[in-house]
Protein backbone atom coordinates (compact mmCIF):
# COMPACT_ATOMS: atom_id res chain seq x y z
CA UNK A 1 0.00 0.00 0.00
CA UNK A 2 0.99 3.57 -0.64
CA UNK A 3 2.88 4.25 3.10
CA UNK A 4 1.30 7.47 4.51
CA UNK A 5 3.42 10.78 4.76
CA UNK A 6 4.75 12.55 7.64
CA UNK A 7 5.87 15.73 8.49
CA UNK A 8 8.35 15.81 11.47
CA UNK A 9 5.83 17.25 14.07
CA UNK A 10 2.82 14.74 13.09
CA UNK A 11 5.85 12.00 13.77
CA UNK A 12 6.84 13.28 16.87
CA UNK A 13 2.94 13.31 17.43
CA UNK A 14 2.09 9.89 17.08
CA UNK A 15 4.53 8.86 19.51
CA UNK A 16 3.80 10.69 22.34
CA UNK A 17 0.93 9.97 21.59
CA UNK A 18 1.09 6.22 21.63
CA UNK A 19 3.55 6.55 24.71
CA UNK A 20 -0.30 8.54 26.61
CA UNK A 21 2.20 11.50 27.01
CA UNK A 22 -0.71 14.13 25.38
CA UNK A 23 -2.36 15.98 27.88
CA UNK A 24 -5.41 13.90 28.29
CA UNK A 25 -4.39 11.57 30.75
CA UNK A 26 -5.48 7.82 31.42
CA UNK A 27 -7.62 6.72 33.91
CA UNK A 28 -5.13 4.00 35.74
CA UNK A 29 -2.43 1.71 35.85
CA UNK A 30 -4.24 -0.78 33.87
CA UNK A 31 -5.08 0.92 30.93
CA UNK A 32 -1.39 2.62 30.43
CA UNK A 33 0.36 -0.80 30.51
CA UNK A 34 -2.22 -2.19 28.36
CA UNK A 35 -1.17 1.16 25.89
CA UNK A 36 2.27 0.88 26.02
CA UNK A 37 2.73 -2.87 26.73
CA UNK A 38 5.60 -2.95 29.22
CA UNK A 39 6.57 -0.60 32.53
CA UNK A 40 10.17 -1.47 33.69
CA UNK A 41 11.13 -2.15 37.34
CA UNK A 42 14.00 -0.94 38.44
CA UNK A 43 15.81 -0.35 41.66
CA UNK A 44 17.28 3.19 41.01
CA UNK A 45 15.09 5.28 43.12
CA UNK A 46 16.83 8.77 43.20
CA UNK A 47 13.49 10.28 42.81
CA UNK A 48 11.02 7.45 42.67
CA UNK A 49 11.06 3.91 41.52
CA UNK A 50 10.69 3.35 37.40
CA UNK A 51 7.39 1.06 37.92
CA UNK A 52 6.29 4.11 39.98
CA UNK A 53 7.47 7.01 38.25
CA UNK A 54 6.21 5.90 34.90
CA UNK A 55 2.68 5.58 35.97
CA UNK A 56 2.85 8.59 37.46
CA UNK A 57 4.39 10.65 34.51
CA UNK A 58 0.72 9.46 32.18
CA UNK A 59 -2.03 9.29 34.89
CA UNK A 60 -0.64 12.41 37.40
CA UNK A 61 -2.63 12.83 40.57
CA UNK A 62 -5.12 10.21 39.74
CA UNK A 63 -2.07 7.54 40.72
CA UNK A 64 -1.30 5.94 43.50
CA UNK A 65 1.39 3.10 44.14
CA UNK A 66 -0.55 0.64 45.91
CA UNK A 67 -2.70 0.72 42.56
CA UNK A 68 0.40 -1.28 40.62
CA UNK A 69 0.15 -4.06 43.42
CA UNK A 70 -3.26 -4.31 43.71
CA UNK A 71 -3.13 -4.60 39.81
CA UNK A 72 -0.44 -7.38 39.93
CA UNK A 73 -0.62 -9.18 42.94
CA UNK A 74 -4.99 -8.88 43.21
CA UNK A 75 -6.55 -8.39 40.21
CA UNK A 76 -4.05 -10.33 37.88
CA UNK A 77 -4.91 -7.57 35.68
CA UNK A 78 -0.79 -7.29 34.88
CA UNK A 79 2.04 -10.08 35.54
CA UNK A 80 6.10 -9.63 35.88
CA UNK A 81 8.27 -10.92 33.44
CA UNK A 82 11.52 -10.29 32.52
CA UNK A 83 11.78 -6.95 34.98
CA UNK A 84 8.77 -5.14 33.58
CA UNK A 85 4.98 -5.19 34.26
CA UNK A 86 2.90 -6.43 30.99
CA UNK A 87 -0.71 -6.55 30.70
CA UNK A 88 -2.42 -10.15 31.04
CA UNK A 89 -3.90 -9.62 27.45
CA UNK A 90 -0.34 -10.22 26.00
CA UNK A 91 0.12 -13.30 28.19
CA UNK A 92 -0.74 -15.97 25.78
CA UNK A 93 1.11 -14.73 23.00
CA UNK A 94 4.14 -14.23 25.35
CA UNK A 95 3.97 -17.53 26.78
CA UNK A 96 4.32 -19.33 22.80
CA UNK A 97 7.37 -17.16 22.75
CA UNK A 98 8.50 -18.30 26.09
CA UNK A 99 8.29 -21.55 25.18
CA UNK A 100 9.87 -21.79 21.91
CA UNK A 101 12.43 -19.06 22.88
CA UNK A 102 16.07 -20.04 21.26
CA UNK A 103 18.98 -20.22 23.74
CA UNK A 104 22.84 -19.57 23.42
CA UNK A 105 24.82 -22.44 23.03
CA UNK A 106 26.34 -21.31 26.10
CA UNK A 107 23.20 -20.94 28.02
CA UNK A 108 21.88 -24.43 26.45
CA UNK A 109 25.31 -26.09 28.20
CA UNK A 110 24.86 -24.46 31.49
CA UNK A 111 21.69 -26.27 31.99
CA UNK A 112 22.50 -29.73 30.40
CA UNK A 113 25.35 -29.25 33.00
CA UNK A 114 22.64 -28.37 35.71
CA UNK A 115 20.21 -30.56 34.89
CA UNK A 116 19.31 -32.06 37.77
CA UNK A 117 19.44 -28.50 39.62
CA UNK A 118 17.12 -27.31 37.03
CA UNK A 119 14.85 -30.35 38.42
CA UNK A 120 15.46 -29.63 41.92
CA UNK A 121 14.56 -25.73 42.06
CA UNK A 122 11.19 -26.87 39.94
CA UNK A 123 10.07 -29.74 42.17
CA UNK A 124 10.47 -27.17 45.52
CA UNK A 125 8.25 -24.78 44.23
CA UNK A 126 5.60 -27.14 42.38
CA UNK A 127 6.00 -28.76 46.72
CA UNK A 128 5.83 -25.29 48.49
CA UNK A 129 5.88 -22.34 46.05
CA UNK A 130 5.60 -19.42 46.22
CA UNK A 131 8.65 -19.12 47.20
CA UNK A 132 11.64 -16.56 47.41
CA UNK A 133 14.80 -17.48 46.04
CA UNK A 134 16.55 -17.54 48.78
CA UNK A 135 14.14 -20.13 50.25
CA UNK A 136 14.97 -22.47 47.51
CA UNK A 137 18.44 -24.75 47.87
CA UNK A 138 21.45 -24.11 45.39
CA UNK A 139 22.38 -27.93 43.75
CA UNK A 140 24.25 -26.12 40.76
CA UNK A 141 27.05 -28.85 39.72
CA UNK A 142 28.73 -26.36 37.33
CA UNK A 143 28.75 -22.63 38.59
CA UNK A 144 28.02 -19.90 35.81
CA UNK A 145 30.64 -17.57 34.81
CA UNK A 146 30.03 -14.02 36.33
CA UNK A 147 31.65 -11.37 34.33
CA UNK A 148 28.89 -9.13 34.31
CA UNK A 149 28.90 -9.21 38.10
CA UNK A 150 25.44 -8.94 38.00
CA UNK A 151 24.89 -12.31 40.15
CA UNK A 152 26.34 -13.77 43.62
CA UNK A 153 27.89 -16.97 43.73
CA UNK A 154 24.35 -18.20 44.38
CA UNK A 155 23.40 -20.03 41.11
CA UNK A 156 19.53 -20.53 42.40
CA UNK A 157 18.70 -16.44 40.81
CA UNK A 158 20.43 -16.79 37.48
CA UNK A 159 18.64 -20.26 37.19
CA UNK A 160 14.92 -18.78 38.16
CA UNK A 161 15.63 -15.97 35.91
CA UNK A 162 16.48 -18.55 32.70
CA UNK A 163 13.25 -20.51 33.66
CA UNK A 164 11.23 -17.72 33.87
CA UNK A 165 12.53 -16.64 30.05
CA UNK A 166 11.77 -19.99 28.87
CA UNK A 167 8.07 -20.04 30.66
CA UNK A 168 8.88 -22.44 33.29
CA UNK A 169 8.73 -20.52 36.45
CA UNK A 170 7.04 -16.83 36.96
CA UNK A 171 7.24 -14.20 39.47
CA UNK A 172 3.59 -13.95 41.43
CA UNK A 173 4.86 -11.09 43.68
CA UNK A 174 7.16 -9.40 45.84
CA UNK A 175 8.29 -9.19 49.24
CA UNK A 176 9.98 -5.70 48.96
CA UNK A 177 11.73 -5.72 46.13
CA UNK A 178 12.49 -9.59 46.33
CA UNK A 179 10.69 -11.71 44.18
CA UNK A 180 8.27 -14.45 44.85
CA UNK A 181 8.26 -17.78 42.68
CA UNK A 182 6.07 -20.23 41.85
CA UNK A 183 5.63 -22.61 38.96
CA UNK A 184 4.34 -21.23 35.93
CA UNK A 185 1.67 -23.89 35.26
CA UNK A 186 0.28 -22.76 39.06
CA UNK A 187 1.05 -19.03 38.38
CA UNK A 188 -0.55 -18.63 34.51
CA UNK A 189 -2.59 -21.66 34.18
CA UNK A 190 -2.37 -23.23 30.42
CA UNK A 191 -0.65 -22.76 27.70
CA UNK A 192 -2.29 -21.63 24.58
CA UNK A 193 -2.61 -24.35 22.40
CA UNK A 194 -3.99 -22.07 19.42
CA UNK A 195 -1.19 -20.04 18.85
CA UNK A 196 2.21 -20.86 16.56
CA UNK A 197 5.47 -19.44 17.06
CA UNK A 198 5.39 -16.73 13.76
CA UNK A 199 1.38 -15.84 14.81
CA UNK A 200 2.50 -15.04 18.62
CA UNK A 201 5.22 -13.21 17.16
CA UNK A 202 2.71 -11.03 14.83
CA UNK A 203 0.62 -9.82 17.82
CA UNK A 204 3.93 -9.22 19.61
CA UNK A 205 4.78 -7.14 17.14
CA UNK A 206 1.29 -5.27 16.66
CA UNK A 207 1.05 -4.57 20.21
CA UNK A 208 4.94 -3.21 20.63
CA UNK A 209 3.70 -1.04 18.08
CA UNK A 210 0.82 0.07 19.59
CA UNK A 211 3.03 1.10 22.51
CA UNK A 212 5.64 2.78 20.00
CA UNK A 213 3.15 4.40 17.73
CA UNK A 214 5.51 5.08 15.00
CA UNK A 215 8.95 2.92 14.67
CA UNK A 216 11.19 0.88 12.11
CA UNK A 217 10.43 -2.60 10.86
CA UNK A 218 13.38 -3.86 11.58
CA UNK A 219 15.79 -2.70 14.97
CA UNK A 220 17.25 -4.50 17.38
CA UNK A 221 16.12 -1.30 19.75
CA UNK A 222 12.16 -1.76 18.84
CA UNK A 223 11.90 -3.44 15.35
CA UNK A 224 8.14 -4.07 15.02
CA UNK A 225 8.01 -6.05 11.53
CA UNK A 226 5.17 -5.66 9.27
CA UNK A 227 3.01 -4.98 11.92
CA UNK A 228 1.13 -1.23 10.67
CA UNK A 229 1.34 0.35 7.97
CA UNK A 230 4.63 1.87 6.13
CA UNK A 231 5.41 5.53 6.72
CA UNK A 232 7.65 7.68 5.44
CA UNK A 233 8.65 10.86 7.69
CA UNK A 234 9.98 13.87 6.22
CA UNK A 235 13.65 14.36 5.84
CA UNK A 236 14.15 10.58 6.96
CA UNK A 237 15.02 7.73 4.99
CA UNK A 238 13.87 5.15 7.57
CA UNK A 239 11.41 2.51 6.84
CA UNK A 240 8.82 3.43 8.88
CA UNK A 241 5.52 1.69 10.23
CA UNK A 242 2.76 3.54 12.24
CA UNK A 243 0.29 2.11 13.81
CA UNK A 244 -2.89 3.90 11.73
CA UNK A 245 -5.44 3.77 14.90
CA UNK A 246 -3.03 6.68 16.37
CA UNK A 247 -3.29 8.54 12.99
CA UNK A 248 -6.77 8.22 12.70
CA UNK A 249 -6.93 11.54 15.65
CA UNK A 250 -3.56 12.99 14.47
CA UNK A 251 -5.76 16.00 13.88
CA UNK A 252 -7.29 15.99 17.10
CA UNK A 253 -4.57 17.37 18.90
CA UNK A 254 -5.93 17.62 23.12
CA UNK A 255 -2.68 19.82 23.43
CA UNK A 256 0.75 19.51 25.03
CA UNK A 257 1.55 19.56 28.68
CA UNK A 258 5.15 18.58 30.54
CA UNK A 259 6.28 15.24 31.88
CA UNK A 260 9.32 14.63 33.40
CA UNK A 261 10.30 10.66 32.26
CA UNK A 262 12.19 8.51 34.47
CA UNK A 263 15.57 6.98 32.64
CA UNK A 264 14.08 3.74 32.46
CA UNK A 265 10.50 4.89 30.75
CA UNK A 266 9.91 3.30 27.23
CA UNK A 267 9.79 6.90 25.95
CA UNK A 268 13.35 6.76 25.94
CA UNK A 269 14.05 3.05 25.38
CA UNK A 270 14.86 3.49 21.31
CA UNK A 271 17.61 5.97 21.25
CA UNK A 272 18.28 6.15 17.73
CA UNK A 273 14.47 7.36 17.46
CA UNK A 274 15.49 9.96 19.52
CA UNK A 275 17.46 11.81 17.35
CA UNK A 276 15.98 10.32 14.09
CA UNK A 277 12.58 11.80 15.35
CA UNK A 278 13.08 14.13 18.27
CA UNK A 279 16.71 15.38 17.10
CA UNK A 280 17.52 14.45 20.86
CA UNK A 281 20.19 12.42 22.22
CA UNK A 282 20.09 10.71 25.49
CA UNK A 283 22.96 9.41 27.42
CA UNK A 284 22.19 8.20 30.59
CA UNK A 285 24.81 8.98 33.16
CA UNK A 286 24.51 6.50 35.74
CA UNK A 287 27.97 4.64 34.91
CA UNK A 288 29.54 7.37 33.63
CA UNK A 289 32.42 8.49 36.15
CA UNK A 290 31.49 11.62 38.01
CA UNK A 291 33.81 13.74 36.91
CA UNK A 292 32.68 12.90 32.93
CA UNK A 293 29.20 13.75 33.86
CA UNK A 294 27.05 16.66 31.89
CA UNK A 295 23.30 16.74 33.30
CA UNK A 296 23.75 14.48 36.25
CA UNK A 297 23.95 10.64 38.00
CA UNK A 298 19.78 10.49 36.91
CA UNK A 299 19.43 13.44 34.83
CA UNK A 300 15.31 12.96 34.30
CA UNK A 301 14.52 14.51 30.35
CA UNK A 302 11.59 16.93 30.31
CA UNK A 303 9.22 16.36 27.90
CA UNK A 304 7.37 19.71 26.92
CA UNK A 305 4.28 18.82 24.20
CA UNK A 306 6.54 16.71 21.24
CA UNK A 307 9.85 18.27 21.96
CA UNK A 308 12.23 17.83 24.63
CA UNK A 309 13.74 21.24 26.21
CA UNK A 310 15.32 20.05 29.30
CA UNK A 311 16.98 17.81 31.79
CA UNK A 312 15.94 17.68 35.29
CA UNK A 313 19.12 16.73 37.78
CA UNK A 314 17.39 16.20 41.10
CA UNK A 315 16.99 13.29 44.11
CA UNK A 316 14.60 12.34 47.02
CA UNK A 317 16.87 13.53 50.34
CA UNK A 318 14.88 10.88 52.47
CA UNK A 319 16.75 11.78 55.79
CA UNK A 320 15.70 15.29 55.19
CA UNK A 321 12.48 14.66 53.36
CA UNK A 322 13.09 17.51 50.32
CA UNK A 323 13.10 16.89 46.32
CA UNK A 324 16.29 18.46 45.51
CA UNK A 325 16.73 20.00 42.83
CA UNK A 326 20.84 20.05 42.08
CA UNK A 327 20.03 21.58 38.28
CA UNK A 328 17.51 22.08 35.38
CA UNK A 329 19.46 22.08 32.15
CA UNK A 330 18.02 23.70 29.15
CA UNK A 331 18.46 22.09 25.89
CA UNK A 332 16.97 25.19 24.38
CA UNK A 333 16.40 28.84 25.47
CA UNK A 334 13.09 28.21 27.54
CA UNK A 335 10.42 31.03 27.06
CA UNK A 336 8.73 32.02 30.75
CA UNK A 337 5.37 29.84 30.24
CA UNK A 338 7.84 26.87 29.66
CA UNK A 339 9.57 27.22 33.08
CA UNK A 340 6.65 28.12 34.76
CA UNK A 341 5.39 24.82 33.31
CA UNK A 342 8.20 23.06 34.33
CA UNK A 343 8.57 23.89 37.85
CA UNK A 344 4.64 23.31 38.23
CA UNK A 345 4.98 19.92 37.20
CA UNK A 346 8.36 19.52 39.86
CA UNK A 347 6.20 21.13 42.98
CA UNK A 348 3.48 18.52 42.07
CA UNK A 349 6.00 15.31 41.62
CA UNK A 350 7.37 16.13 45.12
CA UNK A 351 3.87 16.19 46.52
CA UNK A 352 3.17 12.95 44.98
CA UNK A 353 6.31 12.53 46.61
CA UNK A 354 4.93 13.67 50.09
CA UNK A 355 8.24 15.92 50.03
CA UNK A 356 8.83 20.00 49.85
CA UNK A 357 10.99 21.09 47.14
CA UNK A 358 14.41 22.93 47.49
CA UNK A 359 16.54 24.35 44.98
CA UNK A 360 14.01 25.95 42.21
CA UNK A 361 14.04 29.51 43.57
Amino acid sequence: MEPHRLTREQARRVIVRAQLLEADRPGDVVEVAEQIGAIKIDPTAVIAPSEQAIPWARIGWGYEPGQLTKAVEDDRHLFEYAGSFHPASMLPAMRVRMRMRPVRESTAAWLEANSAFRADVLARLRADGPLLAADIPDTAAVPAGNDSGWYSDNQVPRMLDLLERLGEVAVVGRAGRLRRWDVAERARGPEPADLTYDEAGAILDERRLQGAGLARQKSSWSGVGMAGEPAVVEGSTWKWRVDPRVLEAIDDDPGGRVAILNPYDGMLFDRPRLIEAFDFTYKLEQFVPKAQRVYGYFAHPILCGDRFIGLLDAALDKPKENLVVASLHELVPWENEEREMVEAEIRDLAEWLGVPVRGLD
